[in-house]
């Protein structure tokens, strides 16, 4: 299966209702799901190549078929954008994600959920994994995310989320998107553009736009250290909530999650285990080889 199944679901919001965009991988009848949810400014396509790994290790290891699902957070990609800026927020995001997993257990009640959550992703993960769902997040991967966001980071966010600039082809956007992805860690030039080409939209005849909402950059302008502070805290509640065994991908080399939060995080709440990477910082693309046997073995899809 080279391409996924797009579908929508329609989600509650302040202003009303917005549509939320997922992309299906797998069988769509599998009891065991994976939910896949990416980073701050990207989308749910940054998945195939995981998806893809994880349905096909099921099937070659001869277990139980699983549908991988990545959803487009609102804003970005094919998800529509929300009226105000302001609600680009994780109590949207979750809310949005409850949604979703409603819509999918009531086309097929899921007995296994597993979650996949890169930086925002995994937040939102977090923040799931610690309620008491109808069916509980099994498993949850944390893709170099933790409660402790460094101001650093947060201030480097600053620079540039909200910038979807104009370009005048695919190449010239991936090009842009390297110079602020360094901590993706090493690609080839053709496993960047293959995963750049879905993060541009045509706004007009020979240019292109990175494919999210601009307005995604107010909030982050807005946050304070203070109100930084304030986040961590409560997420470290959320976090020592969570029962679920737990593994953490830390890119070594991450501006973002410190080695000392990454030692708090193995001595509290599900006591991570880790698995870090040398060469990579945040965050890892979990499009090598390398990286999908890592999440493959701790979900338990290999023979």
């Amino acid at each position: 299966m080279s391409d996924p199944v797009l579908d929508f679901v329609s989600c509650p919001d302040q202003q009303g209702k917005h549509r939320m965009a997922y992309w299906s991988w797998g069988e769509p009848s599998a009891p065991h799901v994976v939910v896949c949810v990416h980073g701050l400014t990207r989308q749910g396509r940054d998945f195939d190549l995981l998806a893809q790994g994880l349905v096909a290790s099921a099937k070659t290891a001869n277990l139980p078929a699983i549908r991988v699902i990545c959803p487009d957070v609102a804003g970005r990609g094919q998800s529509e954008w929300l009226k105000d800026p302001m609600a680009y927020q994780f109590a949207q995001y979750a809310g949005d994600m409850a949604v979703l997993l409603q819509t999918l257990n009531a086309q097929q009640p899921i007995k296994r959920l597993d979650w996949v959550g890169t930086s925002m992703g995994g937040v939102i993960g977090m923040l799931l994994a610690a309620q008491p769902l109808p069916t509980p997040v099994h498993r949850l991967v944390l893709n170099d995310i933790g409660p402790v966001v460094s101001w650093a980071s947060i201030l480097n966010m600053k620079t540039y989320v909200g910038k979807v600039g104009k370009f005048q082809s695919v190449q010239e956007a991936a090009n842009a998107m390297l110079e602020i992805s360094k901590g993706f860690g090493p690609h080839t030039p053709e496993e960047w553009l293959a995963l750049s080409k879905h993060m541009v939209r045509s706004v007009e005849e020979g240019a292109f736009s990175l494919h999210y909402d601009p307005a995604i950059g107010v909030p982050v302008a807005k946050i304070t250290q203070e109100q930084a502070l304030a986040g961590e805290a409560a997420l470290w509640q959320v976090y020592d909530l969570i029962q679920c065994p737990t593994l953490l991908i830390h890119g070594a080399q991450s501006e973002l999650l410190s080695v000392s939060a990454v030692q708090e995080m193995q001595q509290r709440g599900p006591r991570v285990q880790v698995v870090t990477l040398e060469g990579v910082g945040h965050a890892p693309t979990l499009t090598h080889e390398n990286q999908i046997d890592i999440v493959r073995r701790f979900l338990g899809l290999h023979a």
